[in-house]
């Protein structure tokens, strides 16, 4: 892979950059904008050694982080195949801008067009995972809007050589350079200069721990749409098919405990417990969950740890898994209001109207009945990518899609009409 270097800028040199481009974009042809994306998508194949290669050496680096965060660090071939697929799968979705939301003829004879329309110029900061960068540039990209990121220093490396083949991908698609860009300066504090630049930025979203989505909340003097920690639950409902119960749980669990959408909380019914948890945890422990349970989940086998109060707020983000016998689906209700963070909460039951009550009261981004929690996901929902999960509640909430980088405007056709 070539070496591109680029030029030190200042923070506000590289939003104005970032503006200017935006201009460029968001008159572009949907055959250009899928142009860079079938050209991101083959730099990646070609890129595969160079882009291992360095992720290694940020791998060898990472001394101080947790194992999830290693996990989220960690490319394989595998995983930039599937990068690369991801991104075609972006380039043959539909176009969000020009979109025609509604039409209205006025008796005055105005024709109000309400059209969906890129936002702007985006800043995504985010933490550990490398991938997010190729997400974040496809769909931005191909919703018309520039963007600038900042990643976490773990992935410096990894995320250059993705940026290398995304600049690549801009020069051969003939778009600007300044479409996607990653910021520059890497103190801490730029990242409080750049989301305070309301003249060329136009939104703001962090991923990462809930530090870093605070302090950028804080400093933030435009939108910020936030990706709250999850701490995510499943409850198992006295009436719920103990089969399929025990299957979505360790799923929802297990299948990468490393991710936001994974359960950190399970609550069980305790007219049900006797028919799930000796199976429940005998699987959970042949997956090395540590459980974390009360006193009533502890009788079942020794191995459990009994939990505190601490670990009903806590997100693990690791194979750890606090369990909770609960009186009544009141009581399992009660516990996901006081500690959910909003983003994913499920619940397993045949009962038709307990299952409809659950969808109305649990206000969160994303609510499931007999489904594991780990399908809330862009790719999952047919997004074909996400560029987040939203817990915000302006704008969208849940995954983040290609429409959801955009917004909706009137365009209104006259033929001469006043206002009398």
């Amino acid at each position: 892979m070539d070496n591109i270097v680029n030029t030190s800028s200042s923070v506000e040199q590289q939003a104005m950059n970032a503006k200017k481009a935006s201009m460029v974009l968001r008159q572009a042809s949907i055959e250009q904008k899928n142009k860079f994306l079938m050209a991101l998508a083959a730099t990646l194949e070609e890129n595969e050694e160079e882009i291992l290669k360095e992720n290694t050496k940020d791998l060898e680096a990472a001394k101080n982080i947790t194992s999830a965060m290693k996990r989220r660090l960690n490319l394989t071939k595998e995983i930039i195949m599937g990068m690369a697929k991801s991104v075609r799968e972006i380039a043959e979705a539909k176009d969000p801008v020009g979109k025609v939301v509604t039409e209205v003829i006025r008796p005055n004879g105005l024709d109000i067009v309400r059209v969906r329309v890129p936002i702007g110029v985006i800043a995504v900061i985010f933490e550990s995972r490398p991938n997010v960068i190729i997400d974040v540039a496809a769909l931005c990209v191909k919703s018309g809007n520039a963007v600038i990121v900042r990643g976490g220093k773990e992935a410096m490396l990894s995320n250059n050589a993705l940026a290398i083949c995304i600049l690549k991908a801009l020069e051969q698609s003939g778009l600007p350079v300044y479409t996607v860009q990653q910021l520059e300066d890497k103190r801490h504090e730029a990242i409080g200069e750049l989301v305070q630049l309301e003249d060329y930025l136009d939104l703001v979203i962090p991923r990462g721990r809930e530090e870093l989505i605070r302090m950028v909340s804080e400093k933030s003097k435009v939108a910020v749409i936030k990706h709250v920690r999850g701490l995510c639950h499943l409850y198992i409902d006295s009436e719920a098919d103990a089969k399929k119960a025990i299957r979505i749980a360790v799923n929802a669990k297990t299948s990468n405990p490393s991710t936001c959408n994974s359960i950190e909380t399970l609550l069980i019914h305790k007219d049900i417990a006797g028919k799930v948890m000796p199976e429940l945890l005998k699987k959970l422990f042949e997956k090395n969950v540590e459980v974390r349970g009360d006193k009533n989940v502890c009788k079942y086998d020794l191995r459990c740890v009994v939990a505190n109060e601490e670990d009903w707020s806590t997100e693990y983000l690791d194979l750890i898994l606090s369990i909770k016998m609960v009186d009544s689906y009141e009581d399992a209700v009660a516990h996901i209001q006081k500690y959910s963070s909003g983003l994913t909460d499920a619940i397993i039951t045949e009962n038709k109207s307990r299952a409809e009550d659950f969808l109305k009261v649990i206000d969160s981004a994303t609510v499931l009945v007999n489904a594991s929690n780990r399908l809330t996901d862009g790719g999952v929902f047919g997004l074909g990518a996400e560029i987040g999960i939203s817990t915000s509640r302006i704008h969208m909430r849940g995954p983040m899609g290609l429409e959801d980088l955009t917004v909706t405007r009137y365009n209104v056709l006259g033929t001469g009409q006043i206002r009398e």
